[in-house]
């Protein structure tokens, strides 16, 4: 799936993907002293509509809620905690999108498509771990979610991760799994088992986005007929140690 690239400016945004906006992921990151929405792929970072970032949430290491306000900025997203949050967290909605009987994706649904090969509501999420913590909250409000076994920030690249990928709170098996989507996107590090469970080999000794990515059917809408979920999580790795 090629992504159609996104002009920088808002107008443009109706042009998300020539597919069902599958091919871009979202995670954060630290910028300028800001904690930044990225809406990309790889090495792409793309402007979007901010309206988009539909819920954001903070937690501090002992997983008590945090205020959090969404920053909408013209082309893009921030998130400005009331206090330092050692876990954060956004959702994002990329729209519904359906394939037409002759290949095409169109930014509608099954209603508005005669005869559409598939529809689907496309949201993203990402969890950031931003610094220690002693208990991650509970995080059954997100479609898809990795969830680490243990904290990231103790092992060091080259060591094994045991994620879980949960979908509303219940495991999800045969589900694709990515060490290293802002290095290389394109590149499957693991497949989760029966209980939603793999090991992931940490790729690096700064920013790490494992992600992950899922088709969820649903019953009895007329407008869409599966969930397209994609879900990162995010933490910078201990150092290499000689």
């Amino acid at each position: 799936m090629n992504p159609v690239r996104l002009s920088a400016l808002f107008i443009a945004l109706p042009l998300l993907f020539a597919t069902a906006a599958q091919a871009h992921g979202l995670w954060t990151e630290q910028r300028r002293g800001h904690t930044e929405v990225v809406f990309g792929e790889g090495a792409e970072d793309d402007a979007f509509e901010p309206a988009a970032v539909k819920a954001g949430w903070a937690w501090a290491a002992d997983a008590k809620a945090v205020p959090l306000t969404i920053e909408r900025l013209t082309d893009h997203a921030r998130l400005a905690p009331a206090s330092p949050a050692a876990i954060t967290a956004v959702e994002f909605d990329a729209g519904v999108w359906s394939e037409t009987k002759d290949g095409r994706w169109e930014n509608k649904g099954r209603k508005e498509i005669k005869d559409a090969k598939q529809s689907m509501q496309a949201t993203k999420y990402t969890i950031a771990l931003n610094g220690p913590y002693q208990q991650l909250p509970k995080l059954d409000q997100l479609g898809l979610v990795i969830v680490p076994e243990v904290d990231p920030a103790t092992l060091k690249p080259g060591q094994a991760l045991p994620v879980k990928v949960l979908s509303a709170g219940k495991p999800m098996a045969d589900v694709d799994v990515f060490a290293d989507y802002r290095g290389a996107p394109g590149t499957v590090s693991g497949k989760t088992d029966a209980n939603g469970r793999v090991s992931i080999t940490i790729r690096n000794e700064g920013l790490n986005v494992l992600a992950a990515e899922a088709l969820v059917p649903v019953k009895g809408d007329n407008n869409i007929d599966s969930y397209a979920y994609f879900a990162s999580l995010t933490f910078v790795g201990a150092r290499h140690a000689e």
